[in-house]
């Protein structure tokens, strides 16, 4: 009642220096002025909000009207790490072989690499916290019944990530070529999910493919660890062919197996030579669990619809080959039933090899094999530039050698031939070139890189 009276009056008047001016109608229907409003009450005294307490872990699960439960599985700082894995760090999930999960992730450095975040900003973020890498892992989830022996197959079902992403090298600090690239920048980049592209540079436009850059177990030692380098655990692997509707096989090294999962991609080149892909977060990584009993595995691997994926990985990518290879030719035994000697001949005519990644401490190297015994993999490897590709082909006694100076040489090709900036260039082929093992021998290796022409949707 005493707001709609005040707005009656000051209907029939106007405010001038602080005092009240009213019209000759106002005071002719003035009425005797009310008493004096009595004084607000006191405001009560400031109180500590109390919190709230821990989560009750139950209410993670729900159940959906097809009869079925999912868990939910919330990013927030106390269901992430920022960097290391842990074998003793307690689960914040636990669930059974079978089960769904549906876990939201972070951006790097719990989520402080966002748009806005300045390169230099990114960098003390490394400097400021060495030892840990800047994966903000959203874990670990215990999965009851797994113990070390067993296998834990991790299906991706669904992957929703963010709409934007950002690609960035720290100066002078990591990357493939640190030295050479001593400046950095930080690129953020909208991600168009109708088209599943994002545009790198205006007229060049990087297809999507989401996938997790880091998903693996805990590690059998116990200690905090890096989350940088991949291992027997899987872990930051970068290969890109692991997306929906693939499952992931790796070894349970401690019980519960503790699972994690984050450096969330929606994009990468076979290499990722200045460190990044399209590094983003996911709205929803939706992933089945299942553990497998009485069938060993001593490394991870990667089943597709169409093949299965060996991997190895080492400070030195000629032994990180050697790994790929020993892997591969102990598949292709298992499944085709022969020797060992006849599966290293056929991997060189049916085994497609990739550069997974040259930034990770431990180098990676992943090969696809066919399952239907009669099929071939993508086994192109030009030497000079095709209908389809740009390439920069190199060859080397040393497979690290061979790796930089076809890299580098595309890097250097984009610099002159598309007058792309530096930064860009060293950017671009680390999204979007392809980097494939071409023949191998002692006293010589290949490597073949190629960039889609198909990216450059104008005449640059």
């Amino acid at each position: 009642m005493k707001r709609r009276g005040l707005f009656a009056f000051a209907a029939a008047g106007v405010i001038i220096g602080g005092a009240w001016l009213t019209t000759g109608s106002a005071i002719r229907a003035q009425q005797p002025a009310p008493p004096p409003a009595a004084p607000p009450p006191a405001a009560p005294p400031t109180q500590a909000v109390p919190p709230i307490g821990p989560p009750d872990p139950n209410l993670r699960t729900v159940a959906l009207p097809s009869g079925k439960k999912v868990h939910l599985l919330p990013a927030t700082l106390e269901t992430t790490q920022w960097g290391w894995f842990d074998n003793a760090q307690p689960p914040v999930l636990r669930v059974n072989s079978g089960d769904t999960v549906v876990m939201e992730t972070m951006m790097h450095s719990h989520n402080q690499v966002i748009p806005g975040t300045t390169i230099d900003q990114i960098k003390k973020l490394r400097t400021d916290y060495p030892g840990r890498g800047p994966h903000t892992l959203t874990g670990p989830i215990y999965i009851e019944g797994a113990e070390p022996g067993d296998v834990l197959k991790v299906t991706i079902n669904k992957i929703v990530p963010r709409a934007y992403a950002a690609n960035f090298n720290v100066p002078g600090m990591f990357g493939e070529f640190p030295k050479e690239y001593a400046d950095g920048q930080v690129k953020y980049l909208y991600l168009d999910w109708d088209r599943k592209i994002t545009e790198f540079l205006p007229g060049v436009e990087i297809p999507l493919k989401a996938f997790p850059g880091t998903l693996g177990v805990a590690r059998k030692e116990p200690g905090r660890y890096s989350s940088v380098p991949p291992g027997d655990y899987a872990g930051n692997m970068d290969i890109r062919d692991f997306t929906e509707g693939t499952s992931l096989y790796v070894p349970v090294h401690v019980p519960g197996a503790l699972l994690w999962s984050g450096d969330s991609h929606a994009g990468q080149g076979n290499g990722e030579v200045n460190l990044t892909a399209v590094e983003t977060a996911y709205k929803e990584l939706n992933i089945t669990v299942e553990v497998i009993k009485g069938k060993p595995l001593d490394f991870p691997r990667i089943e597709t619809k169409t093949s299965w994926i060996t991997m190895g990985f080492d400070q030195d990518l000629n032994k990180a080959w050697d790994q790929a290879k020993a892997q591969t030719v102990k598949l292709l035994s298992e499944q085709r039933k022969v020797s060992a000697e006849q599966a290293a001949k056929l991997m060189q005519t049916a085994s497609d090899c990739r550069v997974s990644q040259v930034v990770n401490i431990k180098k990676g190297i992943h090969c696809l094999n066919p399952k239907n015994p009669s099929a071939r993999e993508d086994m192109e490897r030009p030497t000079k530039e095709t209908a389809k590709y740009y390439v920069s082909h190199a060859k080397d006694a040393d497979l690290n050698k061979a790796m930089d100076t076809a890299s580098m040489g595309m890097i250097k090709w984009l610099e002159s031939e598309k007058k792309i900036a530096r930064l860009d260039a060293y950017g671009l082929a680390s999204v979007a070139m392809d980097c494939r093992v071409g023949a191998i021998s002692d006293t010589e290796k290949n490597v073949h890189c190629v960039l889609p022409k198909s990216i450059f949707v104008a005449k640059r």
